[in-house]
């Protein structure tokens, strides 16, 4: 089974390379003569590739999206960067080169002056814009190779599921408590390792589920809501770890496994 990382890598891998495409792709839309002169070293074959580019317009969007979720989940303080090279600013008072976002391209705005329609901002002010886009993506890549990337939560991420779906396995064998401990333990590895990314930390050496819960939610990290629903969580857990007096049902364990999910897929 490939990892997070693996996965990772392949997908930003293809992104580059069909963002390398769009930017060929761009510049050929927005000064096909330029392009052509600069691809006639390829002799009989430059037609061919030209003609073999993407439309930017309509294979930008996707691109965006995908490139998008990965930045989102690789380099996040980039991300608002990313998103910005898109989006036109609503309260622009006058659309100017430095103003022009990718999103105005993809609409064909353009901006003219006068009788004779002199062309102010053109579709080509996008092309810097796309580039940055690529270059924050491509410093997604930089992150893989150098010790700034910690792939600690990727490989716990694999564990993590693996270890819920012995879990599942377990309840469907009808061993309760032995599904409902295993998921405690993915639980408070989880809570440990966020509050490890907040740099918070407590002084008990034994710590569990409801001390690092309590830490989080001191610490403004989450939300009442979320500190009930893990609160319960622990409940569940203890229930099968601790209360010998009472079995923990099927449903119960069933619940305790999907909330673990959801808490180790969506708190970081």
């Amino acid at each position: 089974m490939a990892s997070s990382l693996d996965r990772y890598r392949k997908d930003l891998d293809a992104l580059i390379k069909k963002g390398d495409l769009l930017s060929v792709a761009i510049h050929a839309e927005c000064y096909p003569k330029e392009v052509e002169t600069h691809l006639k070293q390829m002799g009989d074959k430059a037609k061919a590739y030209i003609a073999a580019l993407p439309s930017f317009s309509e294979a930008y969007q996707a691109w965006y999206s995908e490139s998008k979720v990965l930045i989102k989940q690789l380099l996040p303080d980039r991300l608002d960067d990313f998103v910005r090279h898109y989006e036109n600013s609503r309260i622009r008072k006058e659309i100017t080169y430095a103003n022009y976002k990718i999103e105005d391209y993809l609409q064909g705005l353009r901006v003219t002056r006068g009788w004779e329609k002199d062309e102010v901002v053109g579709p080509d002010a996008a092309i810097p814009q796309f580039r940055q886009q690529l270059a924050i993506l491509k410093s997604v890549q930089g992150r893989f190779e150098t010790s700034l990337f910690d792939i600690r939560q990727l490989v716990q991420a694999d564990l993590f599921d693996s270890e819920l779906d012995a879990a599942m396995e377990l309840v469907k064998n009808k061993f309760t408590r032995a599904a409902g401990a295993i998921s405690g333990v993915v639980l408070e590895r989880h809570l440990a390792q966020v509050c490890d990314n907040h740099s918070i930390k407590i002084v008990k050496k034994s710590r569990g589920i409801s001390d690092l819960n309590d830490a989080l939610k001191k610490e403004n990290v989450i939300e009442t809501p979320l500190w009930r629903f893990i609160q319960h969580l622990g409940d569940l857990r203890n229930l099968c770890d601790h209360d010998k007096k009472v079995e923990p049902t099927l449903e119960q364990v069933r619940d305790l496994i999907a909330g673990v999910t959801k808490v180790v897929k969506t708190l970081f």
